[in-house]
């Protein structure tokens, strides 16, 4: 059975998005999908399914294009008892093709979405309640960082309203996307939308004028393997932390 907690429901439906080519990441590891890079002995993509389960999520669909047969094959062996659904990309669709694709097999109204490749370790129950309260279509975990050119950076204002999305360039401080979201699954199958298209160009930053995303820091750790120099680092810290 189902708890809740301040009538937040504490089991929750997950959509992780593991169908990219890892370009970057090829001068290291070649031979599979990124999220299945070997971090501290385990796929990438051990660590956050088992954060997830912690966290109460209890039903996954997976989003898969470029060497699906691998996660498959790795969901089957290692999580026989998950339940979990599988979508594939007959071509790439953009992060915001995949998500769509997976929302159609989705049962939950509110869903969590992250990327294979990225480590969040989110405050689940907080980033539902929040989104919730708002009534949100979107709710975006964001990561405060200091000098980095490598994401933009996210704008709140004091209702924790999103009232921009800032360009990539060099920043000494500031809140960034972590790549986790909740999003109102309804709201969001009724936009129109192409069959490809970028969840954060096409989706986050053509609507955000309407006033219905929200934002919540989360200080906790973070890492995106996506380049070879915060893949190196992924091994040493999960050696230790997991």
């Amino acid at each position: 059975m189902e708890k809740t907690v301040n009538n937040i429901e504490t089991s929750y439906e997950a959509i992780i998005l593991a169908g990219g080519l890892g370009t970057r990441l090829k001068s290291v590891v070649s031979n599979v999908p990124k999220c299945m890079a070997p971090v501290a002995g385990k796929p990438f993509l051990h660590y956050v399914i088992n954060y997830l389960l912690q966290q109460g999520v209890n039903k996954f669909i997976f989003a898969l294009g470029y060497m699906s047969e691998i996660i498959e094959e790795f969901l089957i062996i290692n999580y026989p008892n998950l339940q979990y659904q599988v979508v594939i990309e007959k071509e790439p669709l953009g992060t915001g093709g995949a998500i769509y694709l997976a929302c159609s097999k989705a049962t939950d109204k509110d869903i969590l979405i992250l990327n294979g490749d990225t480590f969040f370790e989110v405050d689940v129950l907080s980033v539902f309640k929040l989104h919730l309260q708002k009534h949100a279509a979107c709710t975006v975990c964001l990561k405060a960082m200091q000098e980095f050119d490598r994401y933009g950076v996210v704008e709140l204002d004091k209702n924790s309203i999103i009232t921009s999305f800032k360009e990539k360039q060099f920043y000494y401080q500031g809140l960034i996307n972590g790549g986790v979201y909740v999003i109102n699954r309804y709201q969001f199958l009724t936009k129109n939308l192409p069959q490809k298209f970028s969840f954060e160009k096409d989706y986050l930053e053509k609507y955000v004028g309407e006033g219905n995303f929200t934002g919540i820091e989360q200080k906790a750790y973070f890492i995106d393997i996506g380049i070879p120099e915060d893949f190196n680092r992924a091994q040493e810290d999960f050696s230790t932390k997991y």
